[in-house]
């Protein structure tokens, strides 16, 4: 039997980042040259595969204990953002109803209105889409800036032509462009360069972006894609920084 409850300083991998039982702390990259703080801990493998930290020496069933909280902690979150995006979904579609409604009554300045009401409830039920539903492409070798010129396509950029992740396509799309419109769109400085096992996606605005309509969209949702679908860490340095580690393909 696995004992119950938390143990103290255990770490657990959740995707390609690092996280503290007790209190949520983060910490990333998550590979075996960076190890999270809190003084003398041992790495948890499954196999070769990292999945925790811990404090020497590691008790029985490390890593099924690890792979378990990791996988309550990502349900968790994935829940609540769900929840959350469907809150925003909702609200979208029942004022998209009341000025069509209005605009059946006569209200032909709605028109307008009614036009960009329907492409927010479009961009939320997207959103909402990309939480629910795993991807459908196994990972394989991307080339990073290939998919950014695609997801970014007014951004300055600066990419390295050996950059390749292994990774699921589509979301890796998914993932840059949320990124590229959360900081800001066009005018966006993108850069890649290798950092250890990883590439280092760092986006920084042109200017300090405005607040999008739903919160969500923003770094909650791109933390779930990064973290949880692509394997990766998703690093928020300030309002106007962000940079996202991505692993490494194997040529």
């Amino acid at each position: 039997m696995i004992a119950s409850g938390p143990l103290p300083d255990f770490w657990v991998r959740v995707g390609g980042g690092l996280v503290e039982v007790h209190d949520g702390h983060r910490h990333g990259p998550a590979d075996l040259d960076h190890p999270p703080p809190g003084g003398s801990l041992e790495p948890i493998l499954a196999g070769d595969v990292l999945v925790g930290w811990c404090p020497a020496p590691a008790p029985r069933h490390a890593a099924k204990r690890a792979r378990e909280e990791a996988g309550r902690i990502h349900f968790e979150r994935r829940a609540y953002l769900l929840g959350r995006l469907g809150h925003k979904l909702r609200s979208s579609v029942l004022a998209l109803q009341e000025s069509a409604r209005q605009a059946a009554f006569g209200h032909d300045q709605l028109l307008h209105q009614i036009y960009d009401q329907a492409q927010e409830v479009g961009r939320r039920a997207a959103a909402l889409e990309s939480v629910a539903l795993d991807p459908k492409d196994d990972p394989r070798s991307v080339v990073i800036g290939a998919v950014i010129n695609l997801a970014a396509p007014e951004a300055r950029t600066s990419l390295p032509g050996n950059a390749v992740v292994r990774v699921a396509e589509t979301v890796l799309v998914d993932a840059l462009t949320r990124t590229y419109e959360w900081m800001g769109g066009p005018g966006v400085a993108i850069s890649v360069e290798p950092s250890g096992p990883w590439w280092r996606v760092g986006y920084t605005a042109s200017a300090s972006p405005g607040p999008m309509a739903a919160p969500e969209l923003g770094e909650p949702l791109v933390r779930l894609l990064v973290e949880s679908r692509l394997e990766g860490w998703l690093e928020v340095i300030d309002s106007t920084r962000v940079a996202i580690f991505l692993p490494a393909a194997t040529l």
